[in-house]
């Protein structure tokens, strides 16, 4: 395992910190929703996809540095990583915890980006 120099972790946070700014609704998974590499990210992700609202995800096996250092920026230890409007609402059992008690659905209707269902005739 290689250690990261300072700049390049600086460089990773700044990337973090960017799209946790740019993505209203921001999962840090292993694997992507379609095809997720572990139980806990398919459950997040599951559990996303039926808010019905569209979100990105970042998969951290295709990237080793931000894995490395968004435990320490977050003070999260685990994935997968929910952020919402720049917050760190949890990991998995959060994710699910909320979606039961139907706490998720408005959260992330609220900060989804607004979609059109037609295009406007502006």
């Amino acid at each position: 395992m290689q250690d990261m120099q300072p700049e390049q972790a600086q460089d990773t946070e700044a990337r973090i910190r960017q799209q946790i700014e740019e993505n209203p609704v921001l999962l840090y998974m292993k694997g992507s929703p379609k095809l997720p590499s572990c139980g806990f990210s398919a459950q997040a992700s599951q559990a996303l996809m039926a808010c019905g609202k569209p979100f990105a995800y970042v998969d951290i096996l295709q990237n080793p540095d931000i894995r490395a250092e968004l435990p320490r920026i977050a003070n999260w230890p685990t994935f997968p990583q929910l952020w919402v409007k720049g917050e760190l609402i949890g990991g998995c059992d959060i994710i699910l915890e909320m979606f039961q008690q139907n706490e998720l659905q408005p959260l992330i209707e609220e900060a989804a980006p607004a979609v059109d269902d037609e295009p406007s005739a502006e």
